[in-house]
């Protein structure tokens, strides 16, 4: 787990420019909730303000009347803050948390849309907290937190008003160090903004890892790598420690000028203030009021220390957001593209270069012809370009060189989502979700009826078994498939692909994890899938594609033989030597171990 390169940006434009979208678009629960922190605050300034009158007027006068009357508008003062001060927290959380919800549907909807070479090269972790962490913030935004610092920041003009009425020369004394503290602020917030937007990053990438090591929680014991997975894990986790540590350290200095900036008024208050009180500037109930709404306007500048912070993290977390969201989805690229309203199933190859690093070629200058109709199979070493081949047919990735064609078409210039519409997969390494065996075969099909899904199963010979689950097709799979074992997540993901109806099907591997009577049936259903698609094969067990129109073999990413199973075996080259080797493995298989060892001895 490195660290992150360099210092992230902060674009505070950008962040700006979000946050007063947001804010536009809950403007309703924004602007009532101003209405009544500003009635709150309102409300706030009866029982300071009585002050003056209780020293200046009741106790001089002995007046118990207007004690009385001022006792009661105290205390109605009192139920309107508590009133309006529980509307508010009620208007704005819910606000709050409704505009995170979307903000989540928004970024995980942008994300999934983004292209597959952005999910290739970024961790599952990191996205995940891009999609759940970095929306946290905004409650600071539409909720209480900018609507207490637009609190703060009116109370404490309206403290400074009433203070320059009380004495002004008192009041100006005062602010100096106000003025210090609040430059002082700003400088701390302008420092703590790239740390925020560090941690979300180290906080990504420790989530990333996390991720990992769950997902890979079995390998990672047969191994016994806990304790490297622990002190990895570890590693991240102080450098998360060590950035908190920082914000730590900065909101904690800010406090404690604030607090240091309160005594310092005090001082001048007593001073100054007990001076004009002996010379007759000014009453005691004056100073006493000046007391309070001095306290009324260095609390919220206090404040607006951790509030500020708070709003500081939203804007980075907005910030990356904004990065995620600025990035062209696949729909975006093909906006201008052609539809697909139908695939005949005709693909073609013409001099295809790939490469996923300048310089180091994986595919070059592969061409070949796959009528529609028709079965490939591709068959080669490993690395020798066969994966990258179907990445490119199912438009993952686009060559450097060359065309890949469906129908006369360039795959180029179709839209990806129509274009996919008519493709079927079934890979190597067959994903399941983590719910029933019904809702993973009607995948492709969610509104697949009971026979369809039955019918499908049957032909992929997964019915059988599935039958013999207790709760049968609502059996739960687990996380990728993990209560099925590999031969019956296989049969699941090819009934999956029988139930979309693909004109262009992919078979990666297929049948590589099931036993031989499995396999042997499970050929027969495919053989009957096949009919009038176009099919591509990956496979190592070169039995399993004797049948196939045309057999393309690659090394280092070029075609050196092609033709029928018939005809590359008497060619006698690659294809012949991978057969003969294979067949004697599985002939191996077969010798009784007794009869070995006792040749052996």
């Amino acid at each position: 787990m490195t660290p992150p390169k360099g210092k992230p940006k902060y674009d505070t434009r950008r962040a700006w420019a979000e946050a007063r979208k947001l804010m536009w678009e809950h403007r309703r629960s924004v602007g009532i909730g101003l209405v009544l922190m500003i009635i709150s605050r309102a409300s706030g300034f009866v029982l300071p303000l009585s002050t003056k009158y209780v020293f200046d007027e009741v106790v001089p006068g002995k007046d118990v009347r207007l004690l009385g009357l001022i006792a009661l508008a105290g205390l109605a003062a009192t139920i309107v803050q508590a009133l309006t001060g529980y509307a508010l927290s009620q208007v704005v959380s819910v606000a709050a948390q409704q505009a995170i919800a979307r903000l989540r549907e928004e970024v995980q909807g942008h994300l999934i849309r983004l292209p597959v070479r952005y999910f290739d090269s970024t961790k599952s972790g990191v996205l995940v907290s891009r999609v759940m962490s970095d929306p946290e913030g905004i409650r600071n935004l539409i909720g209480t937190g900018l609507i207490q610092l637009t609190g703060g920041i009116l109370s404490a003009i309206g403290a400074m008003a009433v203070l320059i009425y009380l004495n002004w020369r008192l009041t100006l004394a005062a602010v100096i160090p106000l003025v210090v503290f609040g430059a002082g602020l700003s400088i701390a917030f302008r420092r703590l903004r790239p740390i925020f937007r560090e941690r979300s990053v180290i906080q990504a990438e420790v989530t990333g890892r996390l991720t990992e090591t769950l997902g890979g929680i079995r390998l990672i014991k047969v191994y016994t790598a806990e304790e490297r997975e622990k002190r990895v894990f570890g590693e991240g986790v102080q450098r998360l420690f060590r950035n908190i540590a920082k914000t730590i350290t900065g909101t904690s200095l800010t406090g404690t000028i604030g607090l240091a900036v309160v005594g310092v008024i005090g001082v001048i208050a007593i001073y100054i203030g007990g001076r004009d009180v002996i010379l007759g500037r000014m009453t005691i109930g004056s100073l006493l009021t000046f007391g309070i709404f001095i306290a009324m306007v260095t609390a919220p500048l206090i404040s607006i220390a951790s509030i500020g912070t708070q709003i500081t993290e939203a804007f980075a977390g907005l910030d990356r957001i904004r990065e995620l969201r600025d990035m062209a989805t696949e729909d975006q690229e093909d906006a201008h593209k052609q539809a697909v309203p139908a695939v005949v199933g005709h693909v073609a190859f013409e001099h295809v270069s790939f490469e996923y690093e300048p310089g180091v070629p994986v595919l070059r200058d592969v061409s070949f012809d796959a009528p529609a109709g028709t079965t490939t199979a591709l068959v080669g070493s490993s690395g020798s370009g066969k994966s990258t081949m179907i990445s490119l047919i199912m438009a993952f990735a686009q060559p450097q060189q060359g065309a890949i064609r469906v129908d006369g078409t360039p795959v180029s210039d179709l839209k990806l989502r129509d274009y996919r519409h008519h493709l079927g997969v079934v890979m190597q390494d067959n994903f399941l979700f983590d719910g029933t065996v019904r809702e993973n075969i009607a995948f492709t099909k969610p509104g697949a009826t009971e026979e369809e899904i039955v019918a499908v199963a049957t032909i992929a010979n997964a019915h059988d078994f599935i039958s013999q689950f207790p709760e049968g097709y609502e059996t739960i799979v687990g996380e990728r498939g993990v209560k099925l074992s590999g031969g019956q997540r296989q049969r699941v993901a090819i009934a999956r692909a029988i139930l979309a109806d693909p004109r262009v099907l992919i078979l990666d591997e297929a049948t590589s994890s099931l036993d031989s009577e499995s396999e042997h049936l499970i050929q027969e259903g495919l053989r009957r899938l096949r009919a009038g698609r176009t099919t591509f094969v990956i496979a190592h067990r070169l039995s399993t594609i004797t049948s196939a129109d045309q057999i393309l073999v690659l090394e280092k990413g070029q075609i050196v033989e092609r033709g029928t199973h018939h005809q590359l075996l008497a060619l006698g080259g690659r294809y012949r030597d991978l057969y003969n080797r294979q067949y004697q493995l599985e002939q191996d298989q077969f010798i009784n171990p007794g009869e070995e060892i006792a040749a052996t001895g």
